[in-house]
């Protein structure tokens, strides 16, 4: 079964997707999109190329582990996604993805455009990475 992740954002949205197993990230994207029901509608495009069956949504969480100030639009986007591919999303806890994934860019030498248009795709690796080791336990 594969499953995707999504680090949902306004103006990127990463993407990746398990392997046929559903324990290794297998492939990623970006979604370059300012429209949130035209990333939905790329999402569920994506979803049905790649026979998903499982979504996992990144879901912003403060530091002290309460919801952050965009936890009222990523629900939304949440709804939506369930609206459009009939598929809950499990909402995962995305602290510190974003900036593990600025380092992990900068120890490998992606700077500028490069890791402008790489780093939601990593972010989305490490939510798959995180969710696919708590399943796998």
């Amino acid at each position: 079964m594969r499953i995707m992740a999504i680090d949902y954002g306004d103006a990127r949205t990463g993407i990746a997707i398990s392997d046929l197993t559903g324990t290794l990230v297998g492939q990623t994207t970006v979604i370059h999109q300012w429209n949130r029901e035209k990333t939905a509608e790329k999402i569920r495009e994506l979803i049905i190329q790649n026979g998903v069956e499982e979504l996992v949504l990144g879901f912003p969480k403060n530091m002290d582990g309460t919801e952050g100030a965009r936890a009222s639009l990523y629900r939304e986007f949440a709804e939506l996604l369930q609206t459009q591919t009939g598929i809950t999303p499990v909402l995962w806890d995305e602290r510190r993805t974003t900036i593990d994934a600025h380092r992990i860019l900068s120890q490998s030498n992606y700077h500028g455009k490069k890791r402008k248009n790489t780093v939601d795709a990593v972010a989305a690796a490490l939510i798959l990475e995180g969710y696919l080791a708590y399943r796998n336990r």
